[in-house]
């Protein structure tokens, strides 16, 4: 729903991989995906910005799922990481 909602409020060029960066962090910080039961259950013990770096390997991971590589996905979230997290 989370990609649904920014398409119709930010008019999302699904082309464009910052927007999908950006939609994909808001989606995995929104999911409750990267709570921390979540990561726990996972094997990913954190305590220092647990939530943070989850969101970001999703997003990342979800970036390549488009088929753009690891490294480039890595970069493209973390240059749109602050202001699309801060937007949730």
């Amino acid at each position: 729903l989370i990609h649904a909602y920014d398409q119709c409020r930010a008019k999302v060029d699904w082309r464009n991989q910052r927007h999908i960066a950006c939609s994909e962090i808001r989606a995995s910080n929104l999911s409750g995906e990267c709570e921390f039961l979540q990561e726990f259950n996972r094997g990913r013990l954190g305590f220092l910005k647990q939530q943070q770096t989850c969101v970001r390997r999703r997003a990342a991971l979800s970036v390549t799922l488009q088929g753009v590589p690891d490294n480039e996905a890595r970069q493209t979230v973390d240059s749109v990481y602050s202001r699309c997290y801060n937007d949730t």
